[in-house]
C-alpha cells in the first residue's frame, strides 16, 4: 500500500494531529508519527523490541522535539533500564538530571491485590500525574500493561479499568505508548487492549532456517491512512531502523547524466559515455571472470570524481579486496582514507534478507553515496530462495533509483550458458547487463565480455576480449578465425601472422614499384634515343633540302646575271 501524501486540496480538511517518533522509517509508514494525545499499543512476544521501541520514543521526543517524557516501568527497575539502553548511546541518567525524562518503577505484587469491585487505579493516576507535572511531560510510556492488571480475571472489570486508564491519559493530553505481551491467538494477553487503543503496532521476531528477522505491522490507526504491510526493522547500536520498502512506487526521477564504468574501452562500448546516473547494472559470469575487478574499477572511478561509494561485500573481506586490487593497479585504500569509499563486509548468514535490506538502507541514508556495489548477490541465496532474493533486490533497486544512486550488482553464474537463469532473476530488472564469459580455445581459458542490454542508449553488440593486467582492466578486439573467435595466444598468433603478411605484402609492393621504376627508366632511355635519332634524321633531311634550295637560288641568281649581261651587249 502506498503511503498518503499531503496535497493542497486536502489542507482545508481537519487532519489528525500526530507526534513524530524520531524512529527512522516509522514516521514515514505512519504518515507523520503516532496520534498526539492518544494511546498507542505496542504488542509483541518476548524479545521483539517493545521496551526499546518505547524508550527510543521517549528519548527522541525529549532530544529532537522538545517533548519531555515519562517512562513508567512495571517490570524492569530504572537502574536496569538505564544500563540496558546505554549501549545504544542513550544516557538516561543525564536526561533525568536535565528533567527531559522521568523514569519510574512501580512494583506490583499479585498476592497483594485482591480482585474486588472496589479495584481502581487511583494510586497509579496520582503517581503518574505527579511525574507528568514534574517535568511538563508530553509523552508517556507504560511498560508493560500485563503486570498492571495481572491479578484481574473478570473481563468486565478489566475492560472498565482499561477504558478508565485510556480516558485518563487522553484527558492529560499526553501521547502515550502502552506495551503488551502477545497472547495465544490474540494481539495481547487479555485480548482487550487492542480494542480500546487508537493505534496498534505489532512487533514480531521470526526465525526461519536459523535466520532471525524482526518485522513491524500497523494493525490499526484510527483517523489516519497508514501502511498496512509488514516492514522489517533493525535493532543496532543506533537504535531502531524501519524500512518502508513495500510502499515504494515506480515514480522515481531519472537522469540523462552519465557516469564512467572506470574502464575506458567499456565506456566506448556504451555509446562512448558510460552508464546513466541512478541506473542499475548487473555484471554476471562464472567464477574467476573478473566481476570483482569490474566492480572495483567502477568504485575507483566514482571516488576519483570526489563522489562517495559504498561497497557491500558478501564473499571477501575489505582487506582482501584492497590487497587484490593493488595487483591490477587500483589503490582503493586511498579512497578509504579520504572518506570517499566505505566497505561493509559480512556473510549473508549474519542476517535474514530483510535485515540485510534494512542494514543496507541504513548505511546508505547515513553515508549518502553516489554509487553502491553489492558483490555478489548470489551469496544471498543461502538465506532465502531465488524469489525472495529477487523481491529483496526489487525493493533495493527501487529505493536507490528514487535516491538517484547508481548501483552495480555482481552475480555468479553456475555455468556458461547465456540463457541460463543464474542471475537470480534480476537481469530483467536492471538497466544494463554485462556478461563476462569464459572463452576456451587452443587449450587456453580467456575472458570475453558482452553487453546483453543497456536501456536508453546505443551500445555495442560485439564481444570483446576482457583482459586484466597490472595496470588495470582493458578490452581488446577479438579475432575471427576459421574455427571461430580467437582470444589469448591464438589472437596474438593471428595478429603476428597478420603483421607478417603485412610486411611481406609491403615488401612485394616495394619490389614491384622498383621493377616498374626500372622499366620506366629503360623505356624513357629508349624513347630519348629514338628522339635523338629522329632529330638527327630530321636534321639530315633538312640539310639536304636547304642545300638544294640554296643551290637553286644561286643558279637563279647566276641565270639572272647572265641575262642582264646579254642585254648590255
Amino acid at each position: 500500500m502506498s503511503l498518503p501524501s499531503t496535497s493542497k486540496s486536502n489542507t482545508s480538511l481537519k487532519s489528525l494531529p500526530k507526534s513524530l517518533t524520531g524512529i527512522t522509517g516509522l514516521d514515514e509508514i505512519t504518515g507523520g508519527g503516532l496520534p498526539t494525545g492518544r494511546p498507542t499499543l505496542i504488542c509483541g512476544s518476548a524479545g521483539s523490541g517493545k521496551t526499546l521501541f518505547s524508550i527510543e520514543f521517549i528519548v527522541r521526543g525529549a532530544l529532537e522535539y522538545n517533548e519531555p517524557g515519562v517512562f513508567m516501568a512495571f517490570e524492569e527497575k530504572t537502574e536496569e533500564l538505564a544500563l540496558n539502553v546505554a549501549s545504544l548511546g542513550f544516557d538516561l541518567d543525564d536526561l533525568q538530571a536535565q528533567k527531559l525524562i522521568k523514569l519510574d518503577y512501580v512494583h506490583i505484587e499479585r498476592s497483594e491485590i485482591e480482585e474486588t469491585g472496589e479495584y481502581d487505579l487511583d494510586g497509579l493516576f496520582i503517581r503518574l500525574g505527579y511525574a507528568i507535572d514534574s517535568i511538563g511531560a508530553k509523552r508517556v510510556v507504560l511498560d508493560t500493561i500485563e503486570n498492571l492488571f495481572s491479578s484481574l480475571t473478570n473481563q468486565s472489570i478489566l475492560r472498565a479499568e482499561l477504558r478508565r486508564l485510556f480516558d485518563w491519559l487522553k484527558a492529560k493530553k499526553v501521547t502515550t505508548i502502552i506495551t503488551g505481551e502477545k497472547g495465544n491467538g490474540t494481539l495481547t494477553r487479555h485480548g482487550l487492549e487492542e480494542y480500546v487503543s487508537d493505534c496498534v503496532i505489532m512487533l514480531d521476531h521470526r526465525v526461519s532456517n536459523q535466520i532471525s528477522t524482526r518485522l513491524l505491522r500497523i494493525v490499526k490507526y484510527r483517523g489516519s491512512v497508514h501502511g498496512t504491510n509488514e516492514y522489517p526493522f533493525l535493532i543496532d547500536e543506533d537504535g531502531i531502523s524501519v524500512l518502508p520498502v513495500t510502499s515504494l512506487t515506480l515514480d522515481h526521477p531519472v537522469s540523462a547524466e552519465r557516469v564512467s564504468s572506470g574502464i575506458p574501452a567499456l565506456d566506448k562500448m556504451l555509446d562512448a559515455k558510460g552508464f546513466f546516473r541512478g541506473s542499475s547494472i548487473l555484471v554476471s559470469g562464472t567464477a574467476g571472470t573478473g566481476k570483482t575487478s569490474i566492480a572495483a574499477s567502477f568504485a575507483n572511478s566514482i571516488c576519483q570524481q570526489q563522489e562517495r561509494c559504498i561497497y557491500f561485500a558478501f564473499e571477501e573481506s575489505p582487506q582482501q579486496i584492497v590487497r587484490n586490487m593493488l595487483s591490477i593497479g587500483l589503490n582503493l585504500q586511498q579512497h578509504i582514507d579520504n572518506g570517499l569509499l566505505r566497505f561493509q563486509a559480512s556473510r549473508p548468514t549474519l542476517n535474514g534478507l530483510e535485515m540485510h535490506l534494512v542494514a543496507i538502507h541504513k548505511q546508505i541514508k547515513e553515508f549518502k553515496p553516489s554509487a553502491v556495489i553489492l558483490d555478489p548477490i548470489t551469496n544471498l541465496i543461502t538465506v532465502g530462495s531465488v524469489s525472495d532474493v529477487k523481491a529483496m533486490l526489487i525493493r533495493l533497486i527501487d529505493f536507490l533509483q528514487a535516491e538517484q544512486i547508481t548501483i552495480l550488482f555482481t552475480a555468479l553464474a553456475l555455468n556458461n550458458v547465456i540463457n541460463e537463469q543464474t542471475d537470480e532473476g534480476v537481469s530483467s530488472l536492471v538497466d544494463a547487463w554485462l556478461l563476462v564469459k569464459d572463452i576456451e580455445y587452443n587449450g587456453e581459458r580467456n575472458r570475453g565480455i558482452y553487453i546483453m542490454k543497456s536501456r536508453g542508449m546505443k551500445h555495442s553488440n560485439q564481444v570483446r576480449e576482457f583482459i586484466i593486467t597490472n595496470t588495470g582492466v582493458d578490452l581488446v578486439d577479438v579475432y575471427l578465425g576459421s574455427d571461430g573467435v580467437l582470444t589469448g595466444s591464438a589472437r596474438e598468433a593471428q595478429q603476428l601472422q597478420e603483421k607478417t603478411g603485412m610486411v611481406l605484402r609491403e615488401h612485394a609492393v616495394n619490389r614491384k614499384d622498383r621493377e616498374i621504376e626500372r622499366k620506366r627508366l629503360v623505356l624513357e632511355s629508349k624513347i630519348a634515343g629514338l628522339k635523338e635519332e629522329f632529330e638527327s634524321v630530321q636534321d639530315e633531311l633538312n640539310k639536304t633540302y636547304v642545300e638544294d634550295e640554296l643551290r637553286k637560288e644561286v643558279l637563279e641568281k647566276n641565270r639572272d646575271q647572265l641575262t642582264r649581261n646579254r642585254h648590255k651587249e
